[in-house]
């Protein structure tokens, strides 16, 4: 058996006026992440991750930035084909393990509805799929609110 890891990060602006969505479910706040496509961080890390651990590169390899083809995308379509792209190479996802950084709101309410979301998507057990959150007490870009982040590790694995 072949077991890889990855690790994922992503970071968005966070401002007025835009829909702040996480997981693949819509947080209610006055503000949302400004990005190219939905903004998600946490798929977008999570993407990453899994990307990165089947050699596979980055997220923005797959899916610029540049193309208007994933104008306003929603991530969970991208986080599908990721997962096309890992099991084409034989992979399957073991566990993901992923942390959610923001100062507000207070998320742990929707972190059950996020990991639910999570687990169809990429069709995996829900326990398989860990989601948590933090802040920075107060401390940088996150803690002042201009800014959100993600981190994300995952195990791969497939036969050999």
């Amino acid at each position: 058996m072949k077991i890889r890891t990855g690790i994922g990060y992503d970071v968005h602006k966070l401002v007025e006026g835009k829909t702040l969505t996480l997981g693949g479910i819509e947080i209610p706040h006055y503000k949302g992440s400004l990005g190219h496509s939905d903004g998600d961080v946490l798929i977008h890390a999570i993407c990453d991750a899994l990307l990165g651990a089947a050699n596979l590169r980055d997220i923005g390899f797959h899916f610029p930035d540049t193309s208007s083809k994933y104008k306003g995308i929603d991530s969970k379509l991208l986080l599908k084909d990721v997962i096309k792209l890992i099991s084409e190479k034989g992979y399957e996802i073991s566990n993901i393990d992923s942390t959610i950084v923001l100062q507000k709101p207070k998320i742990k309410d929707y972190i059950p509805k996020m990991k639910e979301v999570l687990a169809e998507t990429m069709q995996i057990p829900l326990e398989d799929v860990s989601v948590k959150a933090t802040t920075t007490e107060q401390l940088g870009f996150t803690g002042t609110e201009d800014g959100i982040s993600a981190y994300a590790s995952v195990l791969i694995i497939k036969e050999v």
